[in-house]
This record gives C-alpha cells, sequence and structure tokens, in this order.
C-alpha cells in the first residue's frame, strides 16, 4: 500500500466507523427536534421515492448530489436554513443508510451538529409521523 492510502474497507466496515462520530436519532425525536425548530430535517431521498411515499411536512428536499452545496453556509447557492455552522441538521434517506454517510460529510465541511435518522423516512413512517403526498425540490442548485 503506497503512503497516504487506507486499507480498503467494506461498505459495512465503512458504515459502522462513520456511524461512531454521529449522534444519530430515532424518529419520534427527530419530530419534536424539528416541531420546536431545535433542528432541520432534510430529506435526500430520489423523486422516485418521494412519489411513491409521500415526504416529511417541512422537511426541506435536497437531491443528494447538492446537499453540501445547499447547506454550506459560507456557500453562494446556500438554502436561507443554512444559518451558520451550529445548526442541527437531520438528514433522511429511505432506509438510514445513505444518510449517515451524507451526515458525516456535512460534518465534514464544519457543520459539527449534523446527524441522521435511525431508519429513514421507512423508519419515521413506521412511527406513524406524519407524512404528506408529492415534494418539493430546493431550487438554485449548482
Amino acid at each position: 500500500m503506497s503512503a497516504g492510502r487506507t486499507a480498503p474497507v467494506s461498505i459495512d466496515e465503512h458504515l459502522e466507523r462513520v456511524r461512531a462520530g454521529l449522534d444519530r436519532i430515532e424518529a419520534h425525536a427527530a419530530h419534536r427536534a424539528a416541531e420546536s425548530g431545535e433542528a432541520l430535517l432534510v430529506d435526500i431521498r430520489y423523486a422516485a421515492l418521494r412519489d411513491r411515499d409521500g415526504v416529511i411536512p417541512g422537511a426541506v428536499v435536497v437531491e443528494r448530489n447538492e446537499l453540501e452545496w445547499r447547506l454550506d453556509p459560507f456557500g453562494s447557492h446556500r438554502l436561507p436554513e443554512a444559518t451558520g455552522h451550529d445548526l442541527r441538521v437531520v438528514v433522511l434517506c429511505n432506509e438510514g443508510y445513505a444518510s449517515s454517510l451524507a451526515a458525516v460529510s456535512l460534518q465534514q465541511l464544519g457543520l459539527h451538529r449534523a446527524t441522521d435518522l435511525i431508519g429513514g423516512f421507512q423508519a419515521w413512517r413506521a412511527a406513524g409521523l406524519p407524512v404528506a403526498p408529492g415534494a418539493r425540490v430546493a431550487s438554485g442548485a449548482p
């Protein structure tokens, strides 16, 4: 192995390491945090899943490939909600896998309170929390 390269790992090992640095949150706690204004819910699921299953009312929809640009408080393409690095962001995907990787990426940008929803949208829905049809994607992407 050359200098500066890390040893290969499986995605399961990588996910375990990534999650060790997250304070992951369950659906009811995420709902309370969003309702109280303590957290911004960010849905990174692709359109077909949002169309099929619906969306979480009040969650911001940001396609995964735009996430860092839209939530970087220093970025010219940031969302109005991206007010600073202390923002508590709860990222959700369909089942809580891709969201863990996305949350760590946000932490690497300095959003130190970024985390993800355990079990993703499916856990939210299974908990009987509010779901609405359709989706609105954040505009003005890079």
